[in-house]
C-alpha cells in the first residue's frame, strides 16, 4: 500500500513546488545594457531589403537570492499607433538560475514585421515615410502577471547583428 501511495504523493509534491507565488521580478531584476536598433533580417524573396525593429538588454539580479524561470515578452508598437506591431517571447532566466548580483547574457528580441524596400538599408532609415518604433520590455516569474521592466524607443541605427 505504502508503494501505491508513494508516487501520487511526489507527483503532488512536484506540482505544488512549480505552484508557487511567484517573484516580483520588477523588484529583483534590473535592465541594463540596452541597445537598440533595426537589425538586418537581410534580403527577401522579392529581392528587398528587410529591417526589423530590435532591441537587447541583459537582466541584473539585484536580490539577495537566486532566480530561475523567468520569461521575457517584447511587444513592438510604431509611435501614434495603439495595436500592437509585433512580440517576441523568450525564456530570459532558465532553470539554471541567475545568482545574486549576476548579469545575464544578451537577451535579444525583435520584431517579425518590418520595413521592405529596394533603396540600401541606410537609405531606409532616412525614409520620410520610416515611422519609428518603441519597445516595452515585459517580465513575469510563475503565476504572476507580466510586469514592465522598460520603455524604449528603437534607435534609428542600422544594426548587423
Amino acid at each position: 500500500m505504502r508503494r501505491k501511495m508513494a508516487l501520487p504523493v511526489a507527483l503532488l509534491a512536484v506540482v505544488a513546488a512549480g505552484c508557487g507565488r511567484g517573484v516580483e521580478v520588477e523588484k529583483v531584476l534590473k535592465v541594463t545594457d540596452v541597445r537598440s536598433g533595426w537589425y538586418d533580417a537581410g534580403v527577401q524573396a522579392d529581392g528587398k531589403n528587410k529591417l526589423v525593429p530590435s532591441i537587447s538588454i541583459k537582466l541584473e539580479n539585484v536580490s539577495s537570492e537566486p532566480i530561475a524561470n523567468v520569461q521575457i515578452m517584447a511587444v513592438f508598437h510604431r509611435v501614434n499607433e495603439e495595436e500592437a506591431w509585433g512580440e517576441h517571447y523568450v525564456r530570459a532566466i532558465g532553470s539554471d538560475k541567475l545568482a545574486p548580483g549576476a548579469t545575464s547574457d544578451d537577451i535579444v528580441l525583435r520584431a517579425r514585421l518590418g520595413y521592405t524596400g529596394t533603396d540600401s538599408r541606410v537609405s531606409m532609415l532616412r525614409n520620410s515615410e520610416f515611422i519609428d518604433v518603441t519597445v516595452n520590455v515585459f517580465a513575469k516569474h510563475g503565476p504572476r502577471n507580466y510586469v514592465r521592466l522598460a520603455h524604449r524607443e528603437i534607435d534609428r541605427e542600422l544594426l548587423t547583428r
